[in-house]
């Protein structure tokens, strides 16, 4: 059992099909995750789970010791900061990149008629500053760059001060100048003393930042894999999940795969 993520036999089905079956997973404090897998395999569907915005057909989801189905999403999502390209697109393009920020206090998406202090704009400010984009703040947001995006939206995913901070391909559509400064921001950021617990989704070893303890490989809607990071992304594993002859490099703590 895990102490921030608990999931006992769950299944999720839609369309008469499975999306995810019998999964068994834990994930405890001060723990930093990656969740890799084909295309189809249940990613997306299991964070929607752990992040509270989507309910199992069967079996049990805790996150932070309360269970999905008896309690109150309002009052459970603000635990989990969640930082997605579908999110992203949600965001007003006319709104101040600090106001993106604020307003996760408030579980919104646009300004409104909340109120905010010194404390929320201090915070709001920090955020951005940490990953980079501390200029911004005054900018609209639809003028940003997508890797500026990507930034303020795992800004905004901190604002509540979650317990735990799920990143959906953080790295995806970024150049490999984008890519390289993110991951190494998020290698940073997990290394501190009050970094949350670290959940990140993608398709590519080479986005998994160092510093990362564990990995999860799904296929096909069921865990091939869980476990320590060395011991779960291995050439076998990845040749067996993603059907292809794998060969994997690791250096200073990052790993590149290529299929031969």
């Amino acid at each position: 059992m895990g102490d921030v993520l608990n999931l006992e036999n769950v299944t999720v089905r839609r369309g008469g099909r499975n999306i995810l079956e019998d999964v068994n997973w834990g994930v405890n404090e001060g723990e930093r995750w990656v969740i890799l897998g084909p295309n189809g395999a249940g990613k997306t569907t299991l964070i929607q789970l752990i992040s509270g915005r989507l309910h199992p057909t069967s079996g049990t989801v805790e996150v932070i010791g309360e269970q999905i189905g008896h309690v109150d999403l309002s009052e459970l999502r603000p635990l989990v900061g969640l930082a997605s390209s579908a999110l992203d697109a949600r965001l007003p393009d006319n709104e101040r990149v600090l106001d993106v920020v604020r307003t996760a206090s408030y579980g919104i998406t646009g300004t409104w008629r909340e109120e905010y202090e010194e404390e929320d704009d201090a915070r709001a400010a920090g955020l951005l500053t940490t990953f980079g984009v501390g200029e911004l703040t005054e900018r609209k947001y639809g003028s940003l760059s997508s890797g500026e995006r990507k930034r303020v939206g795992i800004a905004r995913a901190l604002m509540p001060d979650p317990e735990v901070l799920v990143l959906d391909e953080p790295a995806s559509g970024l150049d490999f100048g984008g890519r390289e400064q993110l991951l190494g921001t998020l290698s940073e950021f997990a290394a501190g003393p009050y970094a949350p617990v670290m959940v990140l989704v993608t398709h590519h070893v080479e986005e998994i930042p160092t510093g990362f303890t564990h990995a999860l490989l799904l296929k096909d809607g069921k865990i091939f894999a869980g476990g320590e990071l060395a011991k779960v992304i291995t050439a076998a594993n990845l040749s067996a999940v993603f059907e292809v002859n794998a060969e994997l490099k690791v250096v200073n703590g990052r790993y590149s795969a290529t299929a031969h």
